[in-house]
Order: structure tokens, then sequence, then C-alpha cells
């Protein structure tokens, strides 16, 4: 296996990193179960035909898709369920990636083009199929589409190519344009001059969702043992399986899936996965309550709305409140500079929100590749990866941890440029830290001289 094993152990043996305290925490707080445990604690000897480390989405898709062709499996996490990731983003379910369609033909043919865009469109497909075969009804998922508002006429004139192209070569119906008025009475901000609305796509409240995986394929008998560092792969010459010893156990395995994404480094093991990415951090705040006044007037569609800046943010209404979000490659965890920065720009595009208390605040991290795609393959004859979802997580992982599944046992699923050979390890990662610093402060420019 390719994991180093003297480095040391990034957490305390079986005690979970505290968790943000998330509007996404608080709703599910109120639900029935919200005091169960989803998993314990490996304390024995595991043999098994395949191990997933990470729960999250692409983790429990991946341990379903096994628990569905009778593969025996069991999922393990150093933290409790929708710790990372999958229980702090924005809850949205797109049909896109980072790279647009016509980009990816230019790059890569218009075969190519129409692959990817089956696959983007596949995310959303998966979504809708969980949330019906594991009854998710606390998860919220509602088809709404998302609207994306141009704060420029030339990033209008864009998005409005971009539509057309899609139309015309792809024959995909489902972006329309909007004029300046109707973006305007329909976010209620005056802050864009059109936008293009993506109806196959979603909002969903991510934590509700990935729990609710979880207890689902609990119920279908896949074991998962949260509070489960793995600190170590190892396999010995001419042995079969891999081992994976954690705090109180160990498991041999003859496949395991990595699915830890922007976390990867939180032990040992899975931290040249790391390598892979470049973790941008992503912050969030949710003020109190809007007025009834102001809740019927602002986002009255109910759905995800992002805009066209390259240190992009991103807002919808969740319980009643304004969720805003965006990049913050400045900030830290435990830092503030990123949730001052996000209330600034929330009041700049909705003026009538200033003395909005915001009531709740948190971040995580994103994994951006350096190529924009996801990435899903083999990092050995052994092992299989899945990560690199550049901000469309909730669609993509959902669907990529199937399809490493599918990897797992052999099988050949169509993945177009999603495809992986190997571990890529991003060029001088070493500074990674200070590059994003610079190429976000030269995008923060480019944003304010409407470049």
């Amino acid at each position: 296996m390719s994991a180093p094993h003297n480095q040391p152990d990034k957490q305390p043996h079986n005690q979970p990193l505290n968790q943000p305290d998330s509007l996404w925490r608080a709703l599910a707080a109120a639900s029935p179960d919200a005091s169960a445990a989803l998993g314990t604690p490996l304390t024995r000897d595991l043999d098994v035909e395949v191990a997933v480390i990470g729960a999250g989405y692409s983790g429990l898709a991946a341990a379903y898709a096994l628990q569905k062709r009778g593969v025996e499996c069991v999922v393990l996490d150093a933290n409790p369920v929708g710790w990372g990731a999958s229980g702090r983003n924005g809850g949205v379910v797109s049909s896109k990636f980072r790279l647009s369609f016509p980009a990816i033909h230019a790059l890569h043919g218009l075969d190519t083009a129409k692959r990817m865009h089956r696959l983007a469109h596949d995310g959303v497909r998966v979504v809708e199929s969980l949330v019906d075969e594991f009854g998710l009804e606390r998860a919220r998922f509602e088809h709404t589409g998302s609207l994306r508002c141009a704060h420029t006429e030339r990033a209008f004139a864009s998005i409005r190519a971009e539509a057309d192209w899609v139309r015309t070569t792809l024959g995909d119906t489902s972006m329309t344009v909007q004029s300046r008025d109707e973006v305007t009475r329909e976010t209620g901000s005056t802050g864009f001059v059109g936008g293009v609305l993506s109806a196959d796509a979603g909002t969903i409240l991510p934590l509700e969702y990935v729990r609710g995986l979880a207890r689902g394929i609990a119920r279908r008998g896949v074991p998962i043992h949260e509070s489960t560092p793995v600190l170590e792969m190892r396999r010995a010459p001419g042995d079969t399986r891999v081992t994976l010893r954690t705090p109180d156990g160990t498991v041999r395995a003859k496949q395991v899936i990595v699915a830890t994404n922007a976390y990867s480094d939180l032990t040992p093991a899975t931290s040249p996965y790391q390598r892979e990415l470049v973790p941008f951090r992503s912050a969030m705040i949710a003020t109190e309550r809007l007025p009834a006044e102001l809740d019927a007037r602002l986002m009255v569609e109910r759905r995800s709305y992002t805009e066209t800046r390259r240190m992009m943010k991103w807002f919808r209404k969740v319980d009643g409140r304004m969720l805003f979000g965006g990049r913050d490659a400045f900030g830290k965890e435990g830092q503030t500079t990123g949730f001052d920065a996000l209330q600034r720009a929330m009041i700049a595009l909705f003026p009538e929100l200033a003395d909005l208390r915001v009531a709740y605040r948190w971040s995580g991290y994103v994994g951006m590749t350096f190529n924009s795609l996801p990435h899903v393959g083999r990092s050995d004859d052994a092992t299989t990866f899945c990560l690199g979802y550049n901000g469309a997580g909730v669609a993509m992982a959902s669907l990529l941890g199937q399809h490493a599944a599918a990897l797992a046992l052999g099988e050949t699923p169509e993945l177009s440029l999603l495809a992986a050979p190997g571990l890529r390890p991003v060029p001088f990662h070493s500074l990674r830290a200070p590059g994003v610093r610079l190429v976000a402060a030269w995008y923060q420019f480019l944003d304010a001289v409407g470049a």
C-alpha cells in the first residue's frame, strides 16, 4: 500500500473532533432519533470483502451499492456520520461540473461533452432514487431548480451563451434565460442583470440526508463504525488482503474504498489522498428567521441561487432564514473574518437584512482538484478512491460512490473524464495554501473591477 506508517495520529484514539454548531445540526436535533448513535467504535477484528473508509455521501453510497450486490462490507469513519463536508455543505443538488459543458467540448470534443452531461444529470437521479429508496422525508429534497445570477453584462452574456449551446448542441432544454426584471422579482435583489435557470437541480438538508443514508444501510445489515480512525493500511508481500489498523481492532479486506475527500489528512492511512486536492475553505451564515414581509418577497421560488463572480457566493432560504455562503480562502477554522465578509456581501445584495442577527455560522473544506473535475479510480490493485467534487458534492459524491463500488468489484463503469489513472498529486502541493490565497486575491480584484 502507498500509505506511510510513521506519521503521528492527527487526533486521539476514538475521540471525534468538534463539529461546528450549524443550522443543519440545529434542525437535525429536532428529529425523533437525533440522539441515537448511527454506529459504534470498532472494538474487534473483522474480515470482509470490502472496507469503506469514510461515512459521507460517497462512502455510504458505495456501501449501499455493495450491499445490493450481496458483497460483505464495513464502513469506518474517524468521526460521527456527517461530521465532514457531507454534514456541512450548502445542500444544493446540482447537475453540473465546475468546468462548463462548452469548455469540456472545446477541450475534449463533443462525444465527451455528451457523456459528461449525462453523468452530471445522473448525479441528480441518484439522489432522487436514494431519497425514495430510504424514505428520507426529513431530508426535504425539493426539485426546485437553481438560478445562476449574473453580476455584470459580460457575465450574463457568457452564461446565456452557455445555455444556448447546451440547448442547441446537447438538446437539453432544462436551462432557460431570465431577464433582469425576472431575476429581481424572484430573488428580491436588484444586484443582478439577468440569470440562467437550471431546472434539473434542487435543495436538500445535507446532514439529514447523510444520516438517513447511514440509518438505511445499517438497517440492511451494513455495519458502520463511527469514531474509528484508520491509522494504518498495510499488505504483507504475497498477502491477498489489506489490513486496516484502528485503535481497538483491525479489518482485513480484499478491497478498500477511500472516500475521505477533503478530510483525508485526518489520519496517516489516508493522508496520501490529500495530495490529489487543494482543500478550499467554504463558509456559511444563516440569519434569524425573516420577518413575514421579507420572507414573502425574497427568493419566492425557494430555489438555490449562485452568482457569477469568481469568488462565488450562493444563497437560499431554509427554515424561514437566509442562508448565505461562499469561498473563504483567507480564513482558517475558528476565525471570523470569512463570516464577517459574508455578512457584508449578503447585505450588499439584500440591504433589508442589515438589521437581522446572524444566528449560525460554520465552515468546512471543499475538495478542489487541479483539473476542476472529480476523480474516481484505483491507487493500486486493492484500493479505489473517489474525491474532488469541487463544490458539487451532494449529487456527484452520491453518484461516484456507486461507481467506486463497481470499480472495486472489477467492473468498468462509464466515467469519461472522471476516471483517474491512479493518484495524481497536485504539483507543488506544499505550496497550496499560499497559492490558493494568491489566486483568490487575484479573483477578488477581477471581481471588483468587473472583469
